[in-house]
């Protein structure tokens, strides 16, 4: 239960400290009870009795028990003091743009010129320094300030340990609706210092086409492009069998479809129904379909897109695939005439 104040305070006072334990979960910190009347002693008095808990240093929870989530982001937030906001993987979690906490971390930015950890370290919070990225008060400044989702986008990205781990995260984003590509360009616009600068202005136009995965941009860019084959249309809406159905990249003129299957595919139950439900819908669809897994589209790319081309020519397509710049690229061999055999639909070259 949460400390409801004491019997010196005034009715104001007592009427913001009861709006303040509601806003903040129950947690506050030094200063904020000093403001509203609490002295040093009456402070420590409730923290010997028992009925508030010190979570960090100067940052207590006004109730007894465990805390919550959403208590322990506020607890760090307030560690981090003036201007702090959640950022990274933290501001991921409560924006949505991840289903569960990516780790027990907190992470909170704070401008440059502040240091509110130094030397004193603080177990399950990390505190990044950086004005490139503002906050975010959705619904009023009682709510969690956390980094815009543009910011947070782009903090992740600089901090991905490889180009494709940035790109899910501008695919996830841009595929949950948290942001348009448009409003990324122009908040890496303004940004001074980006990793990948070049490469983010493709992966962007990439990802308001639909290429919702770094695997699906690995198609697009090393078999499709590099190869010269015409472009598809990407996560195209189809029903079929009196169901919605998305395919990864659609060629309709051709009746060719080409899904990207990740190495998570697979495993687990939601898969396996998918799978099955995909194999109906398959069976009453007259387009011919191949699976690529992972190295489907990196180590045999130029396969892949000889399969791809050579069917693609038989449904009516006149185009020329040209190699890639890979050393004995298979493109470079001439197309099978029409009559070719082909692998059956659903093949998938990752065995």
């Amino acid at each position: 239960m949460k400390d409801v104040g004491y019997r010196g305070m005034g009715h104001d006072a007592q009427g913001n400290w009861l709006m303040l334990l509601h806003a903040q979960c129950g947690v506050v910190d030094r200063g904020q009870a000093e403001s509203l009347g609490f002295t040093n002693s009456q402070i420590r008095h409730r923290v010997r009795s028992g009925r508030w808990q010190r979570v960090h240093d100067g940052v207590y929870a006004t109730f007894s028990g465990p805390l919550s989530r959403e208590a322990r982001l506020w607890a760090a937030v307030r560690r981090a003091g003036e201007g702090a906001m959640l950022s990274h993987e933290t501001a991921a979690e409560v924006h949505g743009l991840v289903d569960k906490p990516v780790s027990s971390d907190v992470h909170v930015s704070v401008v440059s010129r502040r240091r509110p950890l130094q030397g004193k370290p603080v177990h399950g919070i990390v505190i990044h320094r950086s004005d490139q990225s503002r906050p975010q008060f959705p619904g009023g400044s009682w709510k969690l300030p956390r980094t815009r989702v543009e910011d947070t986008v782009l903090d992740l990205v600089a901090a991905a340990a490889t180009f494709e781990r940035a790109y899910s995260w501008i695919a996830r984003a841009v595929a949950r609706d948290l942001v348009t590509v448009a409003v990324l360009r122009a908040t890496l616009a303004d940004r001074s210092r980006m990793r990948w600068r070049s490469w983010l202005t493709d992966a962007l136009e990439d990802s308001r086409e639909g290429v919702a995965s770094p695997l699906e941009r690995r198609y697009v860019k090393d078999v499709e492009r590099a190869h010269g084959l015409p472009k598809a249309e990407r996560q195209a809406r189809r029903t079929i069998g009196g169901r919605t159905h998305y395919k990864d990249n659609w060629y309709a003129e051709y009746q060719v479809a080409v899904e990207i299957d990740g190495p998570a595919y697979h495993q687990g139950d939601r898969a396996d129904a998918d799978r099955g439900r995909d194999n109906l819908n398959l069976a009453v669809d007259a387009a011919q379909t191949y699976r690529f897994g992972p190295v489907g589209v990196t180590e045999r790319a130029c396969e892949s897109a000889l399969l791809v081309a050579t069917t693609l020519r038989r449904n009516g397509w006149t185009g020329t695939p040209r190699p890639c710049r890979r050393p004995g690229c298979a493109v470079a061999r001439a197309i099978p005439p029409s009559r070719t055999f082909l692998p059956a639909p659903e093949k998938i070259l990752d065995a």
